[in-house]
């Protein structure tokens, strides 16, 4: 089985804030003396981890990423006849299985029953948590060491599996990414642009005041994104304890989410969803590499189109290489709106492909 699938998306959004920074602004990135639109991985990840593409093929095997599942026990234990003091002590036992709490001594506030960082609890631990609950209501005994033996290092959480989970108290019970995800960056150079908008107030009939009822200032930015994944599939494999089925589902998830979904910031204001018009999927045993380089020099427009020259760019600087290092996929596949070049589908048969080799 070919060990390492490598992704190279090329999407344009129009006019949009996708990921924003601390003060509102689209997130930026230099880069080759430059500016360029970023778009996180942080955000990528999370927009596919909770995307409707996610939800349907991976149903059943998706884990949930919170601080406030002793929270979620506490409000079980009290609506199961758990007395408030006893449910607070056992949802803090539970907690505080999966990380620090964020504070060592109940002062009866929610957060003291809140683990300190986000914990991923995999579908078999949130069975595991549904069981001791129901028990505990049941019995209304306090629960043992045993009972809160509650993590596993085995699981079918493929969100896990691909983007890793890190418990700093337990670390044994860590999981490995085998999908390594870059900030997606546009291939030219940018300026971010001042937005000033205004709102109506249908009841104001201008008999004083023909002013608006509302002034506002936004930030937004569009641009042709280079995102780059690489994904091992021996670790998913292993990350999945062995289940080649669950590993090509979650596979097909990835990168049909990865050119069609992005995140949600600001939709309603710029409606900016998009899909990549430009793939390239490559697979094999060698040292992965970006071909963020080949976006160096920001690409221009020119006569022939931005994402012509921005493809131009990308392929020429993979053939140079692979000619340099002599280890490129002569079998990549690639999907290329611009000239009809073949279909999604095709990507993600390629990706999966060989899976059952072992």
């Amino acid at each position: 089985m070919a060990r390492f699938v490598q992704l190279h998306l090329l999407t344009a959004y129009p006019p949009a804030n996708l990921n924003r920074d601390d003060l509102g602004r689209p997130k930026t990135a230099l880069m080759g003396g430059a500016e360029r639109l970023r778009i996180s991985s942080q955000s990528l990840k999370r927009a596919w981890r909770t995307s409707e593409v996610f939800q349907e093929k991976l149903k059943g095997h998706l884990g949930i990423r919170t601080k406030r599942m002793g929270e979620e026990i506490f409000n079980r234990l009290t609506a199961g006849g758990i007395a408030e003091k006893k449910a607070r002590e056992w949802a803090r036992q539970i907690a505080q299985v999966f990380g620090k709490l964020k504070k060592a001594k109940d002062d009866g506030s929610v957060e003291a029953l809140h683990i300190e960082q986000l914990a991923h609890f995999s579908p078999e631990e949130q069975a595991a948590i549904d069981e001791l609950v129901q028990r505990l209501i049941k019995t209304r005994q306090a629960p043992s060491e045993k009972d809160l033996n509650l993590l596993r290092e085995r699981h079918s959480a493929a969100d896990i599996a691909l983007f890793g989970r890190m418990l700093a108290d337990v670390p044994r019970f860590n999981t490995e990414a085998a999908c390594q995800v870059a900030h997606a960056i546009t291939v030219h150079k940018v300026v971010v642009e001042d937005d000033f908008y205004t709102a109506v107030d249908d009841l104001n009939r201008g008999e004083e005041d023909v002013g608006a009822g509302h002034m506002g200032e936004t930030e937004f930015g569009a641009g042709l994104f280079y995102l780059y994944l690489c994904l091992d599939r021996r670790l998913l494999v292993n990350n999945l304890d062995g289940d080649r089925d669950l590993a090509a589902r979650t596979i097909e998830a990835l990168v049909q989410s990865a050119a069609t979904v992005a995140p949600t910031g600001k939709q309603n204001s710029f409606a900016s969803r998009a899909r990549a018009s430009y793939i390239l999927c490559e697979k094999g045993d060698s040292q992965p590499r970006s071909l963020a380089v080949a976006f160096l020099k920001p690409v221009e427009a020119g006569r022939d189109g931005l994402l012509a020259n921005a493809i131009e760019a990308l392929e020429g600087e993979r053939q140079r290489l692979d000619q340099a290092y002599g280890d490129g996929d002569p079998n990549a596949v690639v999907m290329n709106t611009l000239t009809g070049q073949g279909r999604l589908a095709d990507v993600i048969a390629y990706a999966k492909e060989g899976l059952e080799d072992g």
